[in-house]
């Protein structure tokens, strides 16, 4: 299953904080890459400091506690929205009343 997640700071976390946790999380974010867990990372295009990750799980809870590990997760620096992703069935609707 494929989930997009959008990772999002707490509010009240300085800067200064997340840069002190920034080698750690990136190290993390590595590592679930490496096992195939974290499948694509982006930088959002409208807001150059955040970013977007993709991840491949058997589920939303699985991808739910990958992302647990993360250090920003556990230092309470972040929290995400996580929303999964379905093949899109639409088009194939939409042909059919056409015919």
């Amino acid at each position: 299953m494929k989930i997009l997640v959008l990772p999002k700071p707490i509010e009240g976390v300085s800067r200064e904080e997340m840069l002190r946790h920034a080698p750690a999380e990136i190290q993390a974010v590595w590592e679930l890459y490496k096992q195939g867990v974290v499948r694509e990372f982006y930088t959002r295009a409208n807001e150059p400091n955040r970013v977007v990750l993709m991840l491949e799980s058997a589920s939303e809870e699985a991808a739910r506690d990958a992302l647990a590990t993360l250090p920003f997760a556990q230092f309470h620096l972040i929290d995400f929205d996580v929303i999964p992703l379905a093949p899109f069935f639409g088009l194939e609707h939409l042909s059919r009343s056409e015919n």
